[in-house]
């Protein structure tokens, strides 16, 4: 079963806005804080945004800052991200994960522990 479900993708002219939602499938679990990133056809899984339940902190990519906004409910482990002003490079499968472990970087894949299957983004001009 996968711990963590995504929802809201679709298909969205340039400029416009869509909603991702994350949250715990079945599976009880605390984190320290969740993530969400992206995949593009080809490329490498790369950093999107995070939040700290602890302190509320949020951390965004510099491609998407001021764009996009993360935010969540911590005791619920459920993440999401507002995407406005949307951009064809912004076109991937966007995956929602969850930290742990208190992940020392914050911007690594390989720190988070569990992950949805992912939603898909396809940004048209």
């Amino acid at each position: 079963q996968v711990p963590l479900v995504e929802s809201g993708g679709g298909l969205v002219q340039a400029g416009g806005s869509l909603r991702l939602s994350c949250a715990a499938s079945g599976r009880t679990f605390s984190s320290y804080g969740m993530g969400w990133f992206r995949q593009a056809p080809g490329k490498e899984r790369e950093f999107v945004a995070a939040i700290r339940w602890s302190v509320g902190s949020t951390y965004y990519a510099d491609s998407v800052k001021g764009r996009f906004t993360i935010s969540g409910d911590g005791p619920r482990n459920a993440v999401y991200l507002q995407m406005n002003l949307l951009k064809p490079v912004d076109t991937a499968v966007y995956y929602c994960a969850a930290d742990l472990e208190a992940a020392a970087i914050l911007e690594s894949p390989a720190e988070y522990d569990l992950w949805g299957q992912g939603t898909k983004v396809t940004v048209v001009s």
